[in-house]
């Protein structure tokens, strides 16, 4: 799954940390949101949404 996540964060001029403050999750899982290492559980991809003001579809896109 690929996402903007880090382009959306450096938009609002945050750092991986305060990302995941905002998030209430550690900033090594920031990381790897944004490495595409790991897929958000559904509550975390709607946190996500909501903290950008944007839907889930909007910030993740199926590969292929």
């Amino acid at each position: 799954m690929r996402n903007d996540l880090a382009e959306r964060r450096h938009q609002r001029g945050w750092s991986q940390g305060q990302l995941a403050d905002e998030l209430g999750v550690s900033r090594q899982t920031v990381i790897s949101l944004e490495k595409g290492r790991f897929d958000p559980s559904l509550p975390l991809a709607f946190r996500i949404a909501a903290l950008f003001g944007c839907r889930i579809e909007d910030v993740f896109t199926p590969d292929g």
